[in-house]
């Protein structure tokens, strides 16, 4: 063999190592779904041709095992939506294309089944009125009494009561009985005018005798 044939070889040999590498590493991971399948509430029949469409452009496909399960590989389309079609009818699950993705998803078609698409995200709702009042709740039971508290100090000693009321007056005492009238004096004898005299004067000392007599039985008796 020629030296230019070896050569020659040797390119072509460089070409078919290079050119499966580069397609390798231009190569994007494919999204991968695995399921069931069930036609008109039955599992689909062994065989079942189930594609992915993304954007009206099949990037998939891959046929129902004897178990009913499948096992497909999505490549990357032009958009990220995937729809479902086992043989001519539309699943009624869709999906998300991503890149290297893995997901179970069970797929259900039939002639009255439509493919589900999730709608944009509604708006917040206006807050509720303010709920009434509830009702009181019943009172709990009452606690034990607690220890009694100690005693407070004594208090101030309270002001002197008013004077009391006099006294009633004293009865006045029994009147003093009076004293008894002294006994006549003898007569006097007549003679002459200095016996008469002297008997005059012992006849008024006898009167006042008698006096001072009643008059001190009087105080004795008061």
């Amino acid at each position: 063999m020629t030296k230019a044939k070896i050569l020659a070889l040797l390119a072509v040999m460089a070409m078919v190592l290079i050119v499966p590498a580069v397609a390798f590493a231009q190569a994007v991971p494919p999204h991968i779904f695995i399921g069931s399948v069930t036609v008109n509430g039955l599992s689909a029949p062994s065989g079942t041709v189930v594609s992915a469409v993304v954007d009206g452009v099949e990037q998939g496909n891959t046929t129902v095992s004897s178990s009913g399960s499948y096992t497909l590989q999505v490549s990357q389309g032009s958009g990220t939506d995937i729809i479902f079609m086992v043989d001519t009818l539309t699943a009624a699950e869709t999906a998300t294309w991503q890149q290297g993705g893995a997901d179970v998803l069970n797929l259900t078609a039939g002639s009255g089944v439509v493919a589900a698409t999730s709608g944009a995200e509604g708006a917040a709702g206006a807050a509720g009125a303010k709920g009434a009042k509830g009702d009181k709740g019943a009172a709990g039971d009452r606690g034990p009494a607690g220890p009694a508290g100690p005693a407070g100090a004594a208090g101030a000693d309270g002001k002197a009561g008013p004077a009391g009321a006099a006294g009633a007056d004293g009865k006045a005492g029994p009147a003093g009985a009076d004293g008894s009238t002294g006994a006549a004096g003898p007569a006097g004898a007549g003679g002459g005018g200095a016996v008469g005299l002297i008997a005059l004067i012992l006849s008024i000392v006898a009167i006042l005798g008698v006096i001072g007599v009643y008059f001190a039985s009087k105080q004795s008796a008061a």
